[in-house]
């Protein structure tokens, strides 16, 4: 790690950029300070909005005047582009709340898996942002902003912490496949296009390309590497600014030690039958992302810094089929994720992980607590729900609320900067210190802002 560190600063030094005004080390120091504890994230993304009022935000009032419309007083400044909040009635969830653990935290009937963790679970009840549609909302979670350009929570953890396994990708992503805002979730934007997320795929090839070619052995395969780095370096050595050749360069070399590791890392039939069972491996609704959850620990188990699973796609199969069919769509995807989600922080905790390794769970927004159409929810940025695992965090509570409709977040609000300072802190980064010198500007995940983060909280 600190020779890894050390070639990083020489690099940042030789293209004159990095932490403007402050050494590398600044940050490494602010990580020593009683932060959090975590060395890995696993960040698990339900693309599409998850409704909190049937997760993990109950609302007896809700149900209770199901069917009403909402008073005006709450609906004021409120809008969708599907409804409108001074006509539609109120929808209560048909999921019922009860208390799980010892802790007696409040969970949905839907996560029949998931509830048994509900001592390790610390929810946020109080997300909000500003993004009405899909793409801008999950830039805005995943970057900080609205638009695309920018660089993801991802690659800045890569490019503040380098990997923990030179021969493994320190930002690794996997997908259902098309995102409603492209690559662009786990780009690096301006930063060198080398901290960009590997993407990953189950089976005997993880990444593509990454095998020879039939007939071409270690040995051509080296020397043909060898001449094309040579070729690479003295192209590169006058263009010092462009971050993407010196990312090829790195690709180059990083595959080749990837041709070794990869495939056993990802080969989970090394796994008992026993863990494969456990993650749901081989039953038709959780062998996917079960998959994915399994591969996610085997990761960060290797030293892989940041594991990205997005689940949904925007073909159809994702949580925003709740506009029109709430019960199916929620049903469906809790199917899907549950018994998985439970399984990994299990696995973790069996194998001295889960205090390394930080669990985060969102989605780019909620869903309205009125209704759309005869069963469905639309989109909802006011107030929603997230949770953490792992890294030290005391689970079994919930911070902050929405008002009692859930409709807003009322008390304790946390924007997205909020969040992302919380979870570089929760890493060992200082989110303030974390930066990268761009037009003329030290940029930070956190633009100006993160000044409301709960770390202290979690760790209490």
């Amino acid at each position: 790690m600190i020779d890894d560190m050390i070639s990083r600063r020489q690099w940042i030094h030789r293209a004159g950029r990095g932490f403007t005004g402050m050494a590398l080390a600044s940050i490494m120091q602010g990580a020593a300070q009683p932060m959090g504890r975590a060395k890995n994230v696993i960040y698990i993304f339900n693309h599409g909005g998850v409704s909190h009022v049937d997760t993990f935000d109950p609302k007896p009032t809700l149900v209770r005047l199901s069917g009403q419309t909402v008073p005006a007083s709450f609906a004021e400044g409120l809008k969708t582009s599907r409804i409108d909040f001074r006509k539609a009635i109120m929808r209560g969830s048909p999921w019922e709340f009860t208390p799980k653990g010892q802790s007696g935290l409040p969970m949905s009937s839907l996560w029949k898996h998931l509830s048994k963790h509900a001592d390790r679970i610390a929810v946020v009840r109080s997300c909000h942002g500003d993004a009405f549609d899909h793409a801008p909302a999950i830039f805005l979670r995943s970057t900080g902003t609205q638009f695309p350009g920018r660089p993801s929570i991802g690659s800045w953890v890569s490019y503040g912490l380098g990997s923990g396994n030179q021969n493994l990708p320190s930002f690794v992503v996997m997908s259902d496949g098309a995102m409603k805002s492209g690559a662009g979730a786990y780009g690096a934007g301006f930063l060198p296009a080398t901290y960009q997320g590997t993407m990953f795929r189950a089976g005997r090839n993880p990444v593509l390309n990454l095998s020879n070619p039939e007939g071409i052995g270690g040995s051509a395969q080296k020397e043909t590497l060898g001449f094309i780095n040579d070729l690479n370096r003295a192209h590169y050595a006058s263009r010092e600014e462009d971050s993407t050749l010196d990312a090829r360069i790195k690709a180059y070399e990083l595959a080749f030690r990837m041709q070794a590791e990869a495939p056993t890392a990802v080969d989970i039939a090394q796994e008992s039958e026993a863990t494969r069972k456990l993650y749901g491996v081989g039953e038709p609704m959780t062998d996917d992302f079960g998959r994915k959850c399994l591969l996610a620990r085997r990761l960060v188990e290797r030293g892989v810094r940041f594991v990205q699973i997005f689940l949904g796609t925007n073909l159809g199969d994702d949580w925003d089929d709740a506009h029109n069919d709430l019960l199916g769509s929620h049903i469906k995807m809790t199917k899907k994720s549950d018994q998985p989600m439970a399984a990994l922080i299990t696995d973790l905790q069996a194998r001295g992980l889960l205090d390394s390794t930080l669990i985060v769970w969102n989605s780019e927004f909620g869903r309205t607590p009125l209704a759309e159409g005869k069963n469905g929810r639309d989109h909802h940025p006011y107030g929603f729900s997230m949770w953490m695992a792992g890294a030290g965090i005391h689970g079994g509570r919930a911070l902050g609320a929405t008002d009692e409709f859930g409709l807003r977040a009322v008390d304790q609000p946390k924007n997205v900067h909020d969040v992302n300072a919380t979870i570089l802190r929760l890493i060992g980064m200082d989110h303030m210190k974390l930066t990268w010198r761009y037009q003329s500007r030290d940029m930070r995940l956190t633009d100006v802002h993160g000044e409301n983060e709960f770390t202290d909280w979690l760790l209490a």
